[in-house]
C-alpha cells in the first residue's frame, strides 16, 4: 500500500490531483502510484457516499483516461479500490474530461460520480485525476477532504467487491456534438451532413481528442483529410498537446496552409481546452478566439456578462462591450471564471460564457463545463452558416481591436514564504504607481495589479501555484512593450529575493 511518509495534501493541484506518475525525470521522485490511486478510489467513494446519501454499494462511477502511459495501471489502482468499496466502475478506456462530466448527466448513464485520469499539458511523467458529479466538477475543499480520507485510510470492510464493465461512452458523448450541430446549423438541403464541402483538419496532440476527426466531423460530412496526430501515443512524440504552446500552434498553422483546408482545430491532451485556424493559417486563439464565441453568444443572449480571466486585452474589452454585452475580468484559473460566471448569475446577472485565454471556455447552456469540444462545435456551426451565406467566419471580429506587441515576463519568487512575499512585491507596486503621472490603476480589478499606460497596459499577479509573479505588459504601438518594460525595472531593481532575469532575455 502507499507508505505512511506519503505527503498526500502536496497532491492537491487546486481543484485537481496531480502528482508524478513515472520514474526516470531527475529530481522527480513518484508519488502517484497504483497504490496511492487505490487509496484515492476508496476516499472518492466514501465521499461520494456522504454527498449524495446513497450506501456506498449502490454507487455507479465512471472512469476514464488520457493518453498517457500511467493511465492504465492507475485506473486499475483507482477501480479497484472503489470496488473494494463495493461501488460499480463503468471503464470508458480513452475519454475526454468533458465526456466523463457528461456521463454524470446521460440518460443511461447517469452516472453518481466520475473521474479523468489526466495532468493536462504537463509532461509525460506526470498524470492525475479530475473528479465530477452532476452538479460538476468538484472544489478546492472536496479534494481536500479526499486527500484527508485517503491519508486517514480508514473505511468499511465490504464482503463482496463492486463490479467492472467496459463501456464506449466517447462515441455517445460525440454522438450528442453531432446532433447539436445538425440542429444548429438545420440546413434543410443537407440536414445530416451539414459540413459537407468544408475541409476541416485537427491536430490532437496525441492525445485524447482524436475521437473528434472519426466520430464527429465525419459523420457531418466534412473532409478531414490532413488530419494529424489522431492516435493517443503517451509519449507525445509530436508536440506538446496545448493551444498555448508556440510548437503546437505552428504545427496545425501549417497543416491548414499545407492542406488549403477551410478550418484547423487543436485540442489538448485531455480536450477541454481548443483553439482554431482560419484558412489563411492565422491562430483563432485567447483574445481571438473569446472574441469569436463571445460574439456568438452576444447573438443568442444579447447583453450577456462575458466573464474572462484577467489577462484579456483592452481591444477585447471594447470588442464586447460594442456588442452590447458586459465584459468581467477576473481571476485567472478555469475554476475561478467558471465559479464567478455561476456567482453572476445566482445573483440575477446573466452570463451566458466563461473563458480563459488559455482556450478554457464554459457556457452556461453546456453546464458550465469546460469543453473544448463543444466550443469548437459551436464556431463550426458558424463556419458553416458563414459559407452557406457567402461570408466567413473570421467576418464576426472584424472590428476586434489587437494590440501591437504582447509579452508575458515570469519573475521567480526567491523565498519559501513566496505568497507573502508575492503580494508584498504586488503592495509596493501600486506604491509606485502612484508616483507615476502618466499611470493609472485600473478600476474593478480582481487580481493583482493592472494599470493604464500611455497606450497599452500591464498585470502584475501572483501566480495561483508556483513561486512565480507573471507580468503581461501590452502596447497599441511598436517599442510600446520594451518602454513599459524598462520603467518596470526600475521598480524592481529596488526588490528583494525576485529573480528578474527575464526582463532582461
Amino acid at each position: 500500500m502507499a507508505s505512511e511518509s506519503q505527503d498526500w495534501q502536496r497532491l492537491q493541484n487546486g481543484s485537481d490531483i496531480r502528482g508524478v506518475a513515472l520514474e526516470g525525470v531527475p529530481d522527480e521522485a513518484v508519488n502517484l502510484t497504483p497504490e496511492v490511486a487505490y487509496r484515492l478510489g476508496r476516499a472518492f467513494v466514501s465521499w461520494l457516499a456522504s454527498d449524495t446519501g446513497k450506501a456506498a454499494t449502490d454507487l455507479m462511477v465512471s472512469v476514464g483516461r488520457d493518453s498517457r502511459l500511467s493511465g492504465p495501471v492507475l485506473r486499475d489502482g483507482l477501480a479497484n479500490g472503489m470496488r473494494a468499496m463495493g461501488a460499480n466502475v463503468l471503464d470508458f478506456a480513452i475519454a475526454s474530461t468533458p465526456a466523463m462530466f457528461m456521463s454524470t448527466v446521460t440518460a443511461g448513464y447517469e452516472c453518481d460520480g466520475a473521474i479523468m485520469l489526466t495532468a493536462s499539458h504537463l509532461p509525460f511523467n506526470r498524470n492525475g485525476f479530475k473528479f465530477f458529479t452532476a452538479k460538476g466538477g468538484l472544489n478546492k475543499p472536496d479534494i481536500k477532504e479526499i486527500l484527508r480520507l485517503a491519508s486517514e485510510n480508514v473505511f468499511k470492510y465490504i464482503s463482496s467487491k463492486g463490479e467492472f464493465v467496459e463501456k464506449d461512452f466517447i462515441s455517445v458523448y460525440a454522438d450528442g456534438l453531432v446532433q447539436q450541430i445538425r440542429k444548429e446549423v438545420n440546413d434543410p438541403q443537407q440536414y445530416e451532413q451539414p459540413l459537407a464541402g468544408l475541409h476541416v483538419v485537427v491536430d490532437a496532440g496525441n492525445g485524447a481528442g482524436g475521437f473528434y476527426a472519426s466520430k464527429v466531423l465525419e459523420p457531418l460530412g466534412a473532409d478531414t483529410s490532413g488530419s494529424q496526430f489522431l492516435e493517443p501515443d503517451g509519449h507525445f512524440p509530436n508536440h506538446i498537446p496545448n493551444p498555448e504552446n508556440a510548437e503546437a500552434m505552428a504545427a496545425i498553422c501549417g497543416a491548414v496552409l499545407k492542406n488549403k483546408a477551410d478550418f484547423g482545430i487543436i485540442f489538448d491532451t485531455d480536450v477541454d481546452r481548443s483553439a482554431a485556424v482560419d484558412p489563411q493559417g492565422v491562430e483563432l486563439n485567447r483574445n481571438k478566439l473569446i472574441a469569436l464565441i463571445s460574439a456568438v453568444v452576444l447573438r443568442e443572449h444579447p447583453g450577456s456578462t462575458i466573464v474572462t480571466d484577467s489577462i484579456t486585452s483592452d481591444g477585447l474589452a471594447e470588442f464586447i462591450t460594442g456588442l452590447g454585452g458586459v465584459h468581467h475580468r477576473f481571476k485567472r484559473g478555469y475554476k475561478n471564471v467558471i465559479n464567478e460566471a455561476v456567482r453572476l448569475n445566482e445573483q440575477g446577472q446573466a452570463s451566458w460564457l466563461a473563458i480563459e485565454t488559455s482556450g478554457h471556455g464554459a457556457m452556461k447552456e453546456n453546464y458550465f463545463l469546460d469543453d473544448g469540444a463543444y466550443l469548437v462545435s459551436k464556431l463550426l456551426v458558424e463556419l458553416a452558416l458563414a459559407k452557406r451565406s457567402g461570408r466567413v467566419l473570421t467576418d464576426l471580429i472584424a472590428d476586434l481591436k489587437e494590440p501591437a506587441e504582447s509579452e508575458e515576463y515570469r519573475l521567480k519568487i526567491l523565498t519559501d514564504d513566496f505568497k507573502t512575499h508575492g503580494e508584498q512585491v504586488i503592495q509596493s507596486l501600486k506604491t509606485f504607481v502612484e508616483t507615476q503621472n502618466d499611470w493609472e490603476l485600473v478600476p474593478d480589478n480582481y487580481e493583482g495589479i493592472r494599470v493604464r499606460c500611455d497606450r497599452g497596459w500591464f498585470l502584475l499577479r501572483l501566480s495561483l501555484h508556483d513561486p512565480v509573479l507573471p507580468l503581461n505588459i501590452e502596447s497599441d504601438v511598436e517599442g510600446g512593450v520594451e518602454n513599459i518594460k524598462n520603467r518596470l525595472i526600475d521598480f524592481f531593481e529596488t526588490v528583494d529575493l525576485l529573480d528578474i532575469l527575464a526582463l532582461s532575455a
